[in-house]
Formats: structure tokens, C-alpha cells, sequence
């Protein structure tokens, strides 16, 4: 397997910023313990037989500010910067896609802002994909799932006639009513992560109806979904449950936690393996 792995950051954050603005560095460079989050990604790659080129898809443009930021780090480690799309994760791999070398085998695409997966993890997605063309890894579904949709008019607040005076001074936030329409079965249901692992021909395959206009792509949230709409077979390894993506602010307390523990049971192992000669 000669593997490139395409990191998506060209996403606003949104979710993470309420107001982006132009010129603020994206939550992919916010630092966890010191690291940026980007860098701790790609750190999960760099070391593996399996991976012969890494490639960081940023927004188009920024990306003469992100090289000018992290480019000579990146090019140490051998990391080409390439430029994303402007809205959408798709256009994002789409172009990185096109950037893939001709000597490769196999894609990852893993999520810049997933940087804890394990090398457990990895090492099943590596494994599984030497013999099967499209990998994913997947957490069994454990909460009650329900569906649901906006809540009908007579379920709705009555209106104050106070508001056309005062407005919502003083006033507590009204939440966001919906209504269940049923409970789903969680038997057989997976939350699907990544890195996903796919031969280069099939995942260029799958995007090929999008890059021609035969296929909408609204609604596609990652990669297997395309893969699958050719009727090719997707197969899921079991996931990791501190494969975590970050997503909101209030996140990055819990991420950070979890990389001082991790930091400190890898050091308690080193200081074992040490002691044990």
C-alpha cells in the first residue's frame, strides 16, 4: 500500500466560531497542549509504512497565510499544502483528489480536526483496507435514537402582547420546540468516523457523477456515502471511542484532558519499560 492521507481543513468552523471573520486562524490551528490541532492529526500518520504522502486541503484563500504560518514546519515533515474548496467538504477532497500522486495506491481521508484517533484504530483501518477497497471505521449506536420534525402551531408559546412594548428584554429564552414522529431502531446502526481508507480508483469513481453534475451532492457528509451510490461494497472496522471531532469551544477542555492523561500514561509505560530494562 502506498497511501495518501487528505486532511479536509477548509471548513469555516462555524459551529466552533458563531462569527468567522476574514483573517482569523481556523480552529484547526488552535492549540491542544501546545500543539495545534492540524499538526496532532497528521502527527498520526507520519510514522506509518503504509503512508507515502500527506496532504493538507486549507481554503483557497488562505492559503498563502497558512504557509506563510506553518509552511516550513509542514515541508519538514514532508506535508504539501494544497488549496480546498470554498463551501463544501466535497469540493475540498474533490480538489485535493486531483492532487494525489500517480505512485499511490490508496486514500485516507481523515478529518483535520479528529486529532486523537488511536494507532489501534489505524492499524485496524490499514489492515482491513490491504484487502478491501472502501474502510470505515464505525461506533456501535448506543443512545435511544428518535426522529423528529418542527412542532405544530398549537404547541408553540402564545404570543405576549407585552413584546411590541418591551421586546425580549427581561424575558427568559424560549426553546426550540420539536416534536418526536418516531423512535429508530439503533439494531444494526453505526456512527461512522474516520480516517476512511478507499482505493484511489474508487474514490475517484465516486466522485466523478459529482464532478459532472449526474449527482447533487447536498446531504453528502463523507465519502463511504458516495462509494456506496455505486453500488460498491463499504466495509466498517470497529471505531474508537476517543476518536472524538472537534467541533464546538466547549469542546476543547475535554480534549485537552484527554491528551494530558494520554501524555501521562505513555511517559508511566516509557518509565515501566524502563525500569524493566
Amino acid at each position: 500500500m502506498k497511501t495518501a492521507v487528505i486532511l479536509p481543513a477548509a471548513g469555516a468552523g462555524r459551529r466552533f466560531n458563531d462569527d468567522t471573520q476574514a483573517g482569523q486562524a481556523s480552529k484547526v490551528e488552535l492549540e491542544l497542549a501546545g500543539k495545534p490541532v492540524f499538526l496532532r492529526s497528521i502527527d498520526l500518520f507520519l510514522r506509518r509504512d503504509e503512508v507515502s504522502d500527506v496532504l493538507l486541503a486549507v481554503a483557497p484563500d488562505k492559503v498563502d497565510a497558512f504557509t506563510a504560518r506553518w509552511g516550513d514546519t509542514l515541508r519538514f515533515h514532508g506535508v504539501r499544502i494544497v488549496p480546498g474548496g470554498t463551501v463544501e467538504r466535497w469540493e475540498t477532497v474533490t480538489k485535493a483528489l486531483a492532487e494525489v500522486p500517480a505512485h499511490c495506491t490508496h486514500v485516507a481521508v481523515h478529518d483535520a480536526a479528529r486529532p486523537m484517533a488511536s494507532d489501534a484504530l489505524i492499524d485496524r483501518i490499514f489492515t482491513a483496507a490491504a484487502k478491501h477497497d472502501a474502510v470505515v471505521p464505525g461506533l456501535a449506536v448506543t443512545s435511544t435514537l428518535k426522529r423528529v420534525e418542527a412542532a405544530a402551531v398549537d404547541d408553540e408559546p402564545e404570543a405576549d402582547p407585552l413584546d411590541a412594548i418591551f421586546g425580549d428584554v427581561g424575558k427568559p429564552t424560549q426553546p426550540t420546540l420539536q416534536q418526536v414522529v418516531e423512535t429508530v431502531p439503533r439494531a444494526g446502526l453505526v456512527a461512522v468516523q474516520t480516517p476512511q481508507v478507499f482505493t484511489v480508483d474508487l474514490l475517484r469513481r465516486a466522485y466523478a457523477p459529482i464532478i459532472d453534475g449526474k449527482l447533487d451532492p447536498a446531504g453528502v457528509t463523507d465519502d463511504a456515502s458516495l462509494v456506496e451510490a455505486l453500488g460498491e461494497r463499504v466495509y466498517v472496522v470497529e471505531g474508537d471511542a476517543g476518536n472524538m471531532k472537534l467541533t464546538r469551544r466547549e469542546d476543547v477542555p475535554l480534549f485537552e484532558a484527554i491528551i494530558a492523561r494520554r501524555d501521562a500514561d505513555e511517559q508511566a509505560e516509557r518509565s515501566r519499560r524502563a525500569l524493566r530494562g
